[in-house]
């Protein structure tokens, strides 16, 4: 009896470890307020003659280079770019070999007023048919300005191809900007999922708005003309200026970062959706109307039906203004919209939603506020179908930290910190994806808080062996980090 009782005893200890390792996975650091706060260069913007805001050598020279997703499924790109002298060739030359184009493909060109201030010559190409997992090489311009860059495709649609995303919020173009920008750009993530509020320009007026996003596209350039960026609008592109006789909201906005919206049948580029590798990605617009009847609200009600977990198992929202957070700044200014659309996201089992407005960084338990207590009001409770909300409107923008978070922290609140930073989120296969808040720390990339995020669809439908193979795994694989 006692020889047969250690192997027991044995055997339940290592089930009770391995249920709290599940629970730290699921719920990573506990209800956890980081008192380190980093500004670490005023919330200035970078003077115009800093190199990071550099007009290209040569006449005519392309520049504010960027590209995004192109098509529904990551088999298309869309090339962007600005002339400022004359329109120039309109075309992009393409291939898979460096300095050895095989293709071209034909853009349109437009430009705008805003105020005084007249644009550049605004060129949009789309490059379709591409091979999947291929590096492509692309050139723009003529001549002695021509300028080359590159790409790489995603993987095909597959449940298990991994990928690596970023995400970055209220980024602006101030020295802490550069700094979340540099860092980002070790991390090897392979596409910004960006959550809105770009360059401030709406911070200046008259001729000097259309000039600071000039600044800001040539600031981005050096990540996003490299890789895609998906874009979702923020409160700081409505650029609603009265006084100047501007009131044509997200005018310039518009103008220069176009979407594929066509391609997921929304009938307005703030709002679409694509497939990339394993992850359907939604963008939603919180400065639209999406109350119920709203186009916007017919989209996604048939966008969430057309969501395929079998082939895509990575559900992802974006959304600038964030449905749930602790701080000060901004608070609850994302009912309204939570009260249309939370309960899609549990019916449907979001995997994350990621928004930006907050300037500060935080995570959130799985939780929702559908359920009614004792009085008949909304309760916010666990809810293991729920999303994890996260903000991350830490990009470093002129506006500063918003360093007042609430007090006591509320029980949905995982972690929070007034920092400076980014995300990347690193998808594994079809159950789990390692979760990282990077904050800006002395030049360094500094993992501040991270946790396995386990996929809603297939992490409630496997077996415990199956579980356990993919649990052991992760643990080997983690040791990396």
């Amino acid at each position: 009896m006692l020889g047969n009782s250690r192997p027991r005893c044995w055997f339940l200890q290592l089930a009770f470890a391995f249920c709290i390792f599940v629970s730290c996975l699921r719920f990573g650091n506990a209800g956890i307020t980081s008192t380190f706060i980093r500004s670490e260069w005023p919330s200035i913007d970078i003077p115009l003659d800093h190199e990071a805001l550099a007009v290209p050598k040569g006449y005519n020279a392309p520049q504010q280079v960027h590209i995004t997703q192109g098509d529904y499924e990551g088999k298309a790109v869309i090339i962007s770019w600005v002339t400022p002298d004359e329109p120039g060739p309109n075309s992009v030359q393409y291939g898979t070999s460096d300095n050895s184009y095989e293709f071209t493909a034909e853009g349109t060109v437009t430009n705008y007023t805003f105020y005084q201030y007249k644009s550049g010559y605004i060129h949009h190409c789309l490059l379709s048919d591409l091979k999947y997992d291929t590096k492509y090489y692309y050139k723009v311009g003529s001549g002695d300005s021509a300028r080359g860059f590159s790409f790489q495709t995603p993987p095909k649609i597959d449940p298990d191809a991994p990928y690596k995303f970023g995400i970055i919020g209220d980024l602006g173009q101030t020295f802490n900007s550069l700094s979340t920008l540099k860092h980002y750009m070790k991390s090897e993530g392979q596409t910004v999922l960006f959550v809105g509020d770009l360059s401030y320009a709406d911070r200046y007026q008259f001729n000097d708005v259309g000039l600071r996003w000039d600044t800001w596209g040539r600031f981005a350039e050096q990540s996003a003309a490299y890789q895609p960026w998906i874009w979702s609008a923020g409160n700081h592109e409505i650029e609603y200026m009265p006084y100047m006789d501007e009131v044509v909201p997200f005018k310039s906005y518009l103008h220069r970062y176009p979407t594929p919206y066509l391609a997921s049948k929304s009938s307005s580029p703030l709002w679409y959706a694509i497939r990339r590798a394993s992850a359907h990605i939604i963008v939603l617009s919180a400065y639209s109307p999406f109350v119920k009847y709203t186009p916007q609200w017919h989209w996604l009600r048939e966008e969430l039906e057309r969501v395929d977990r079998e082939k895509t198992p990575w559900l992802i929202v974006l959304v600038h203004v964030p449905i749930y957070h602790s701080n000060e700044a901004h608070f609850r200014e994302g009912e309204s919209m939570q009260s249309v659309f939370e309960s899609w996201f549990v019916q449907y089992r979001v995997d994350a939603v990621f928004a930006g407005h907050v300037h500060a960084y935080e995570r959130s338990y799985r939780i929702s506020s559908l359920k009614f207590n004792a009085s008949g009001d909304h309760h916010t409770v666990p809810d293991k179908s729920a999303p994890v909300y996260i903000t991350v409107g830490d990009g470093g923008n002129q506006e500063g930290l918003a360093g007042r978070f609430r007090d006591p922290q509320p029980d949905y609140s995982a972690f929070r910190e007034a920092s400076y930073g980014h995300s990347t989120l690193e998808i594994k296969n079809r159950t789990h994806a390692f979760y990282h808040w990077n904050r800006n720390d002395d030049g360094k990339k500094v993992a501040t808080d991270a946790f396995v995020l386990r996929n809603q669809y297939w992490a409630h439908n496997r077996r415990r062996r199956k579980l356990e193979k993919h649990i052991q795994m992760v643990i080997s694989q983690n040791k990396s980090y």
